[in-house]
């Protein structure tokens, strides 16, 4: 049981009635006679490990009686197939006989007649026509005859071979009869191998041996199997008895060793019985204290961790795991690297750990990140301090450890809060320059003007004026009027008045920004294809306005090919993109280069106020382009070119009449004042 807030103050004393052990980190309760536990699974065990054992006993002696089936049967067929390659032989005597080749006197000189005898043959007769013996070999006189029974009755069963003679006309005129010797049988066609595993024998249906390769009888322990001999062998049958003899299981070594641990497991038990229960008693009396000790150690919101003098992590509280993720066991007994260190800083907390094993640590503590189990960065403060023992020896590092994360969270919000202020000031301050710059150059755009109709007037007047200077003073003109047009949209742009919204067609006004780049484009030596429908529809938009756009994301493509030595090539291509999901027809411009790309770069860094990849870029092209294109209901996006470089589009909505383009005209302009 827990200890309670009034354990008096020497709890040693005082012990539960149930006591708890700690089995692989986790605390279980003890029970009455969990000491004989060991040697019940052991019991449990025995049993399990008999039973195998008659399952192997049960197996082997099933795969034994397999292979002695298996050898029987071959054996069987090789005997037959002897007996058979004999009637073949007596078929060459018999044709012999039958032709009249061969006589009484020259079948006892027969070569195939003595080989016969020298292999396993005892006689052979030939019997004739009337049943008169007509020859035998050996030839034997009564005396010799007894003796060859007796020995006869010694080797065994004599086994005979039959067959028939016949005449010219095919009739029946005798027979050739040969007795072989089965134990000779048996000695030449078993092989070796078979011989030294089983006793092969020949017995009838009684269980009489005819013959034999090992004498004696068979023992009741050995397995034995019969099969038939057939036709050659009538009422025989081929018996093997296995020489190796399976013991029954219970009579096997592993038994006696078991019965042995078992005896000994006993005794065990009853000194274990006797042990649990001092070491319950001794464990009672500090686990009250160290539970004080936890608590108080719990209880702090400062994480605490103890490292030998080796780096070894001995200790750390509930505290210190939370912290990183982690179960105090998980960390306890862990070296460095640790864990919690973050991958890309493992060297520089290396360095920090060698520092402090060396003691020196800053006594002022020091900050350090971490990383979470679920993969978020923990900023923490720690403080070393020399861990003693009893003896006045350091046997480590004692650390305590503050969770500031919060703390750099709010510095850092505090930190972004005054950098978007400061934006925000830039940006008001650009807006009110570049307002009082489009004022400034609107008056002298308007004296150019103006000089210059009146230099036109003034040669249109003159009879020899020069054709080719009236077209330049012209253009100039255009120019200027344009120049002053643009810083007029500007203008009305930075100090949100409503943008002159109107049906335009994209080719033209493409075209005109390109007449605007021609020179810049030449100068760069940019390659510069342009793919635009005539037939593309027409979209509400400021074509000033959008010209602006134009002009800027060529212009920053013919800046990103220009510094390069390859090829240096800029597309504008223009697509009309059917209605979907609801949406109306749009207009897709896309300008593309074969630059050094976006570097990886999204839409929203590249769009981003004050940011240029260029040294004398002011970062303001983007993010007005961005701004006019979402002003006229339009997206903005940027990606890199599979073959390389970057692709910057846009996307306008179709225009759908003149309802359409005034609704357009009343909604940019609230949505100006709004802003």
């Amino acid at each position: 049981m827990s200890p309670s807030v009034s354990v008096p103050p020497r709890p040693a004393v005082a012990l539960p009635p149930v006591p708890r052990l700690r089995l692989f980190g986790v605390a279980v309760r003890l029970v009455p006679g969990l000491w004989a536990w060991p040697l019940v699974l052991t019991l449990v065990f025995v049993v399990g490990v008999m039973a195998w054992l008659r399952a192997v006993e049960h197996a082997d002696r099933e795969a034994q009686v397999a292979a002695m089936i298996s050898d029987a049967l071959s054996l069987e067929a090789q005997i037959n197939g002897r007996l058979d390659s004999e009637l073949t032989r007596m078929k060459v005597l018999a044709d012999g006989i039958s032709g009249r080749r061969l006589g009484p006197d020259a079948f006892a000189r027969h070569p195939m007649v003595l080989d016969g005898l020298r292999r396993f043959w005892v006689s052979v007769t030939w019997i004739g026509n009337e049943g008169r013996i007509m020859a035998t070999v050996p030839e034997e006189t009564p005396a010799q005859r007894s003796a060859a029974q007796a020995t006869l009755d010694d080797v065994g069963l004599t086994g005979h071979l039959h067959l028939p003679l016949t005449d010219g006309k095919g009739r029946v005129a005798g027979a050739l009869v040969v007795r072989y010797s089965t134990s000779e049988l048996l000695r030449q066609k078993v092989p070796w191998w078979l011989a030294s595993r089983y006793d092969v024998r020949l017995v009838d249906d009684l269980g009489g041996v005819y013959a034999s390769t090992q004498p004696g009888p068979r023992t009741p322990e050995q397995a034995w199997y019969r099969v038939s001999m057939g036709p050659t062998l009538p009422q025989a049958w081929l018996e093997l008895s296995a020489r190796d003899r399976i013991p029954p299981w219970w009579r096997t070594l592993p038994v006696a060793l078991m019965g042995g641990f078992v005896l000994l497991l006993f005794a065990t038990s009853a000194m274990l019985r006797r042990q649990m229960r001092s070491v319950s008693r001794a464990e009672e009396a500090w686990r009250t204290e160290a539970a004080w000790r936890t608590a108080m150690e719990d209880s702090l919101a400062v994480g605490l961790r103890a490292r030998d003098l080796d780096g070894r992590l001995v200790y750390v509280n509930k505290t210190m795991a939370d912290m990183v993720g982690y179960q105090p066991e998980e960390l306890v007994g862990l070296l460095p690297p640790m864990p919690y260190w973050l991958p890309d800083e493992i060297g520089q907390s290396m360095t920090r750990h060698l520092r402090n094993m060396a003691g020196k640590a800053p006594r002022m503590g020091y900050e350090s990140r971490w990383q979470h189990r679920d993969g978020r960065v923990v900023d923490v403060m720690i403080f070393e301090a020399p861990l003693v023992d009893a003896k006045g020896q350091q046997i480590g590092w004692m650390a305590s450890v503050l969770n500031i994360t919060e703390r750099k969270q709010m510095e850092e919000r505090e930190r972004r809060q005054m950098e978007a202020m400061a934006h925000q000031a830039r940006l008001t301050m650009l807006g009110e320059v570049a307002s009082t710059l489009a004022h400034e150059l609107n008056q002298p755009l308007t004296v150019i003007a103006s000089y210059n109709a009146g230099v036109i007037n003034a040669l249109s007047r003159q009879p020899e004026a020069d054709p080719q200077l009236l077209k330049a003073l012209q253009r100039m003109g255009e120019q200027a009027a344009h120049a002053g047009r643009i810083v007029k949209r500007i203008r009305e742009f930075l100090t949100r008045r409503e943008p002159q919204l109107e049906p335009c067609g994209l080719p033209a006004v493409i075209e005109s920004g390109m007449a605007l780049l021609r020179k810049d484009i030449a100068r760069l030596n940019v390659e510069l294809a342009m793919d635009c429908p005539a037939n593309l529809p027409q979209v509400v938009a400021d074509p000033v306005l959008l010209e602006q756009v134009v002009v800027n994301l060529v212009r920053n493509a013919c800046d990103a090919v220009g510094a390069q030595d390859g090829p240096r090539r800029v597309s504008v291509r223009v697509a009309c993109l059917p209605a979907d999901d609801g949406e109306r027809a749009r207009v897709r411009v896309c300008v593309e280069d074969n630059g050094p790309g976006l570097g990886g770069r999204t839409t929203e860094q590249i769009c981003a106020p004050f940011f240029s990849t260029k040294a004398e870029g002011m970062g303001m092209g983007l993010a007005i382009c961005r701004s006019i294109i979402e002003l006229h209901y339009g997206t903005m996006e940027a990606a890199e070119r599979p073959g390389g470089g970057a692709s910057l589009c846009f996307t306008l909505p179709v225009a759908d009449g003149v309802a359409e383009v005034e609704s357009e005209r009343e909604i940019a302009g609230r949505k100006a004042q709004e802003a």
